[in-house]
């Protein structure tokens, strides 16, 4: 989503008649895009903008523009007095803020045209950066903005404001300009992507979406990410199995494999509920990939409890799993009712756990693609090979001295470890 985001105000910049840099001291402008899902990446982010302060003083004249979760939705005075030298505070997915202040700095009169002008500016954006435009062969679009689920872990809520679907027109049109401009796969985004259109009942559903999205010539693949238990439909399956380019990689996070911790976390589904949804998922769509997210050490979480989960995951053996240790952060409800009480050793001691178990889950799964020809979008030169992906998202370099940058091409898959693969090209005859 930040990536979007970031992609978004770089091309609004470009509006503006501004070019990227890739030194800070030269910059004119400079956008700090933040992430604070967890305490560390705010600390990060804070550092960050501090570093910016040198510069802020050599230059007057620079604008710094803190955008993100680290503002929210609307940004307090409190951190506004924390940060005078930041010029312009944006809320997430929005860049308006700074398109208005840099349009008042070149002494363009607004008034009553104000808004008007930003959203001219705004509707030109659909066109990638030029730093993008020759290398970006996948692009993201969000269409649901927000979360109104509240977990009660997650900050995201606060600081990205309730959930809002995207009008299904504009999702369209950016899908459509950004083939134009020669992005072969598009992932559509939303804190709960599978929630799209639930908030307004003029709008499609995902699966809906889906359909007209398959019918954009030039468009090769579609993925969607991140989906929640509760919302993923039976036709909304349905159009992953029916439509050849929407790839089947599913996004499902569990989260754990405890009923009381699920319930304590507000995930609104049992363990049992999430394993009949892979059973599914695995009977309409064979041959699909699942990732999931896990929290280890959630308050209260007893060896018996994670033992819940580590066998949840042992039995599923899905394809990946994002692993992360519980912390809390300030302002969710898990924070502010629930003691942090599973020590710190505990979680390290969870984590590599799983860890340890999702490698091997892993190894086993890219085991039965060795020797086996699959196609592989190509992404871009990674050191001496190429990097790409499977339609199930699996991670495959090859070696070769031709520019593969957005071909989708056959490779015959040679060797194959935990994270990734590597093949070699299948000339047309071989693939005969």
């Amino acid at each position: 989503m930040n990536v979007a985001d970031s992609q978004r105000v770089a091309s609004a910049l470009e509006n503006l008649g501004y070019q990227e840099t890739k030194r800070p001291e030269s910059a004119d402008v400079i956008v700090l895009n933040t992430c604070v899902v967890r305490q560390s990446a705010e600390d990060k982010a804070l550092g960050r903008l501090s570093s910016l302060k040198p510069l802020k003083k050599k230059n007057p004249n620079l604008v710094i523009n803190l955008m993100g979760c680290l503002v929210g939705v609307r940004p307090s005075e409190a951190l506004k007095k924390r940060l005078p030298y930041v010029d312009v505070f944006s809320a997430p997915s929005d860049p308006t803020p700074l398109v208005q202040h840099l349009l008042e700095k070149q002494g363009k009169t607004l008034q009553d045209e104000a808004q008007a002008q930003i959203n001219t500016l705004l509707d030109e954006t659909l066109t990638l950066p030029a730093l993008e435009q020759d290398k970006l062969v996948s692009a993201f679009i969000p269409i649901v903005l927000g979360c109104s689920h509240a977990c009660t872990y997650c900050i995201i809520p606060s600081r990205r404001g309730r959930e809002i679907s995207r009008p299904p027109q504009v999702i369209l049109q950016e899908a459509h300009d950004l083939v134009a401009q020669g992005v072969k796969e598009i992932t559509l985004l939303g804190q709960i992507v599978d929630r799209y259109g639930l908030d307004n009942p003029a709008y499609p559903k995902l699966d809906e979406l889906l359909y007209q999205l398959h019918d954009i010539d030039g468009l090769q693949r579609i993925r969607f990410l991140t989906s929640h238990p509760n919302y993923m439909s039976d036709a909304l399956l349905q159009a992953v199995a029916d439509l050849p380019k929407v790839m089947p990689h599913m996004e499902v996070p569990n989260q754990a494999g405890d009923d009381q911790i699920l319930e304590a976390m507000h995930r609104g589904y049992t363990a049992q509920q999430y394993r009949e949804l892979i059973a599914k998922i695995r009977s309409m769509i064979p041959g699909a990939s699942i990732a999931t997210d896990i929290i280890v050490g959630f308050p209260g979480e007893t060896d018996e409890q994670f033992q819940h989960t580590y066998d949840l995951l042992a039995e599923l053996k899905l394809d990946v799993a994002h692993l992360a240790r519980y912390s809390p952060r300030e302002g969710t409800p898990s924070a502010r009712n629930l003691p942090d009480d599973v020590p710190d050793e505990v979680k390290w001691n969870r984590f590599r756990a799983l860890e340890a178990l999702q490698k091997g889950i892993a190894e086993s799964i890219h085991g039965t693609y060795l020797n086996q020809i699959t196609e592989v979008l190509f992404e871009a030169r990674q050191k001496s090979r190429w990097r790409g992906r499977t339609p199930t998202n699996k991670l495959v370099f090859v070696e070769t001295e031709r520019n593969l940058t957005g071909e989708l091409l056959p490779v015959k898959v040679e060797w194959t470890g935990p994270w990734s693969m590597i093949g070699s090209l299948v000339e047309p005859e071989q693939s005969a």
